[in-house]
């Protein structure tokens, strides 16, 4: 099977390592890619959201299944251009990934299901969107009804907070044109749960924890995640079994029932709540970072699962015991303003304990070029292992403008 992943971060370097396994892989292609990708597979310099190319790019090189990366290239309809095609696309077509792509139109599938979620409200105008905060109170969660590289989303504990994320969204436009989605405050702790799913059939994987704040403790703004741990102690099987049945599979057949099937990698941002989960968010793709710690644990073969998925059989898939922990190096500034192009040492100690984020490859050296710029990976049979092991390899790089918290994993050290 000759496989092409579009994309050039973490998640994409992450994917790329497990399909490299396959006894299914015959060649792999990553578009754009980046430094660290380089050593398993071929990266090709073009645009990745040129669907026109990319088409070119399959047709030259007999791609028999693209894997998308980002959100993106869904929204961009990269599983559309291949429609009745012999290339298959691990994701969905535009219009499904509306569960991504349009709050609204999330919430209002959830509300007909019955899907357990937040209570919410939507607006256009800011006057009214004011006017409603007003009426319920902070804190309160504003949400932009678009993709908004992972920053449309504030949760407001003050009035002056939410008046002002209101006018930067609506009267600012600093988003886009969309209206507002505005939430009750859920509170418990986040969980993130994903699937393989295609044609009804919806596979689990084990649940992750992703760290938002850039400080330790929980503190400072909201980012990309800075850090993830799998598996989550804290929250319980019956959980987890409630979360599948309720809601991943519950709104996989919603999305059924709407002619509007889904294929790919569904994420499920879930709160665990004392009246029980509820969704905090739907992702059309595979979550950055959890995909780096989910796939080393991942022991079927990847492609394995996505082509019987195609022919409709749900593989039984294994899943190791081990925790892992992700503890992401980010740019100091990040993530408003920060610089690029710092040399990055001692990355040949680590080999596959860690996935490039935002890297660059200048006259010979790995230089940071983002705001997020690596993930390094720790495991154990213990989270605490799993912990120290990851620390163990973050002190293995050396650079001099990358910060990272010290305190992932604790939230379930300490529960």
């Amino acid at each position: 099977m000759n496989v092409l992943i579009l994309g050039s971060g973490g998640r994409e370097h992450a994917l790329a390592h497990a399909v490299s396994k396959s006894k299914l892989l015959t060649s792999l292609c990553v578009i754009p890619g980046n430094p660290g990708i380089e050593d398993i597979a071929k990266c090709i310099d073009i645009d990745p959201l040129d669907n026109n190319l990319i088409k070119e790019f399959c047709a030259k090189e007999d791609i028999d299944l693209i894997i998308p990366g980002s959100e993106a290239f869904l929204e961009n309809g990269i599983a559309d251009t291949f429609t009745n095609t012999k290339v298959k696309v691990f994701g969905p077509t535009k219009q499904a990934t509306l569960i991504e792509s349009s709050k609204e139109y999330a919430k209002d599938l959830m509300k007909k299901y019955s899907i357990p979620t937040a209570k919410y409200k939507v607006f256009k105008d800011y006057h009214l969107a004011k006017d409603y905060v007003t009426e319920q109170g902070v804190p309160i969660v504003i949400k932009y009804d678009g993709l908004a590289a992972g920053k449309g989303v504030v949760v407001c504990t003050s009035f002056d907070e939410a008046y002002q994320t209101l006018e930067n969204m609506l009267v600012d436009k600093t988003f886009g044109n969309n209206a507002v989605v505005i939430e009750e405050c859920l509170e418990g702790p986040e969980f993130s749960f994903m699937t393989f799913v295609h044609n009804g059939i919806v596979i689990p994987m084990p649940l992750a924890q992703d760290h938002k704040r850039l400080l330790d403790n929980d503190l400072g703004p909201n980012t990309g995640g800075m850090g993830i741990y799998s598996r989550v102690p804290i929250i319980k099987e019956d959980v987890i079994e409630k979360s599948y049945n309720e809601i991943m599979v519950k709104t996989v057949n919603a999305l059924i029932k709407e002619n509007n099937s889904f294929t790919g990698f569904l994420y499920g941002g879930l709160m665990l709540t004392n009246n029980g989960p509820k969704v905090i968010e739907f992702n059309a793709r595979f979550g950055d970072p959890e995909t780096e710690v989910l796939l080393p644990n991942l022991e079927t073969d990847i492609l394995e699962i996505i082509f019987n998925l195609f022919n409709g059989i749900k593989t039984e898939v294994s899943w190791n015991r081990k925790f892992y922990i992700g503890v992401v190096l980010a740019s100091k500034g990040y993530p408003t303003d920060y610089d690029k192009g710092y040399v990055i040492e001692g990355l040949n100690q680590l080999k596959d304990n860690v996935y490039h984020m935002g890297t660059k490859r200048i006259d010979g050296n790995i230089v940071t070029n983002g705001g997020r710029v690596l993930l390094v990976l720790g495991n154990g049979i213990t989270l605490e292992q799993a912990q120290k092991d990851a620390y163990n390899n973050v002190n293995k790089i050396k650079c001099s403008n990358l910060i990272y918290r010290t305190d992932i994993g604790n939230n379930s050290l300490k529960g």
